[in-house]
């Protein structure tokens, strides 16, 4: 065999061997459902588009505030409306920015970021914390979200953590079933014979805070709540409470702790939001209905009428942007009912896509939705929180999707042109990679994504020490001004 033959079989192997790893690099992402790896034989060296992405990402996040507001009409609004002259504003100001050293934005969540103009985004809800003792009137808190907070993650501990502080017990407000009702462990709940309406698939009903509503289906729908010992201040309860938007003629049978005693009452006919209640000492109750032509309800709530109470209003697929279709005559009537001093919006894990950098549209669209809110709860302040960590896996490895930090700067920004407060939930996790370790130290599920109850209680003690750090500067600015 002569050299050129040889010559001419190595290079159609080469070619041969050029073909398949070509192939093999353009094949699909997925193929039969399978999550293919390509080969890239000059991945070593190749600069990837994603890192210059990121370190662009990264310089944003850290551009000073660039977002310019017509003060004259902001100053004027808020002597209007809380009666704190200009001279006041600025001090509150200067302390401020002494407080926390710097004027930009907060890389660790260690702090919260106040853009209102003489930083009191969160006025309201301190001096409700201040008072809930000596007033008898609960801080209440509406905390709203997506799966992020599903069955009670974080808020769990968030409200264990507030009312540790602050007094008060339960769980506060449950919606009569959800899709996290088998594994909520802060509450047990069983419901039968009712329709779930939603407002992510349904534009028929008004809704209020928690997205959702209930008709019954069947002759005697019922509900049961059972008390939890997961925390110490959800094992009894003074207040015991049924809210329902809807009657004509609804007759409800009430057992409470197992007693042989049953409350047999007529609900109250009504077309607005009305809460029946009980008072007493309080670990379960079970609820029926009977002639409920007519009737739909929204949910229990085991709690007490002093402290905090934390409302988790979570909703699995929730964008935020939905909150703009928030019905205000059916929120202004819970919030007679509920009048909450604060609002926390929690929102981004279903927003984030691997294949968008750019959501200036979504902070627009939740400008709208703040600007709702406010109308919906005037007497409640807000807080956004910021995306959490979200990790891909990239050649074998899992890393921070790019996107997070995009949806991060476009949330922060949203909160800067509100003029509301802004937690960065990502910081507080420990940045880029984190989820990495909370999935590692199984703080968070396997997707990623998720945080566990483990996860969340890490989260939940960090907001709390951020909102007493915040507080400890309302305390101080208060003592300078007055």
């Amino acid at each position: 065999m002569n050299k050129e033959d040889n010559f001419g079989r190595l290079l159609l192997l080469l070619l041969i061997t050029l073909s398949i790893c070509l192939g093999l690099y353009y094949l699909p992402d997925r193929l039969f459902g399978i999550k293919i790896k390509k080969v890239d034989l000059l991945s070593d060296i190749r600069v990837k588009p994603e890192s210059l992405s990121m370190d662009s990402l990264r310089m944003q996040l850290e551009e000073p505030d660039t977002v310019r507001i017509d003060s004259v009409a902001v100053l004027d609004s808020i002597r209007k409306t809380t009666g704190i002259d200009s001279v006041a504003l600025a001090l509150r100001d200067s302390l401020y920015q002494v407080m926390y050293a710097d004027k930009g934005a907060d890389s660790l969540g260690t702090h919260i970021e106040d853009y209102s103009v003489g930083h009191i985004a969160l006025k309201r809800f301190f001096a409700a914390l201040r008072n809930c003792k000596e007033e008898g009137r609960p801080a209440r808190v509406a905390f709203l979200g997506d799966s992020f907070i599903e069955g009670d993650i974080m808020v769990a501990d968030f409200r264990s953590g507030m009312q540790q502080l602050f007094g008060g017990r339960g769980v506060g407000f449950v919606p009569v079933t959800s899709v996290a009702a088998q594994f909520r462990p802060t509450v047990e709940q069983k419901a039968e014979g009712w329709t779930t309406w939603s407002m992510l698939t349904d534009h028929r009903h008004r809704y209020t805070l928690s997205g959702m509503t209930f008709e019954p289906k069947g002759e005697k729908p019922s509900i049961s709540v059972k008390t939890a010992n997961r925390y110490p201040e959800l094992e009894t309860v003074s207040s015991l409470k049924f809210l329902y938007e809807e009657n004509t003629c609804t007759q409800m049978t009430l057992v409470c702790n197992s007693t042989q005693d049953t409350v047999r009452e007529i609900l109250e006919p009504t077309s607005v939001i009305t809460q029946y209640e009980q008072t007493g000492s309080f670990t379960e109750a079970a609820f029926c209905f009977t002639d409920t032509a007519g009737f739909r309800a929204l949910g229990v709530a085991l709690e007490d009428n002093s402290g905090v109470i934390v409302d988790n209003y979570s909703l699995r697929g929730n964008s935020g942007m939905n909150l703009a279709r928030l019905d205000s005559a059916r929120c202004r009537e819970l919030n007679e009912i509920r009048p909450y001093d604060l609002v926390v919006l929690q929102y981004g894990l279903n927003v984030v896509n691997d294949s968008v950098l750019q959501y200036g549209w979504y902070a627009k669209r939740m400008e709208e939705v703040v600007r709702h809110v406010r109308v919906c709860f005037p007497n409640a302040d807000i807080l956004m929180l910021g995306v959490s960590d979200r990790s891909r896996q990239v050649d074998g490895t899992f890393e921070t999707m790019p996107a997070v930090l995009a949806l991060l700067h476009a949330q922060r920004q949203t909160a800067r042109r509100s003029g509301i407060a802004f937690w960065n939930v990502f910081g507080a996790m420990g940045g880029e990679n984190s989820m990495v370790r909370f999935v590692e130290n199984n703080w968070a599920s396997k997707d990623y994504t998720h945080l566990s109850f483990r996860g969340g209680k890490e989260i939940a003690s960090a907001l709390v020490n951020a909102i007493l750090l915040e507080k400890e500067f309302y305390d101080e600015a208060d003592q300078v001004v007055h």
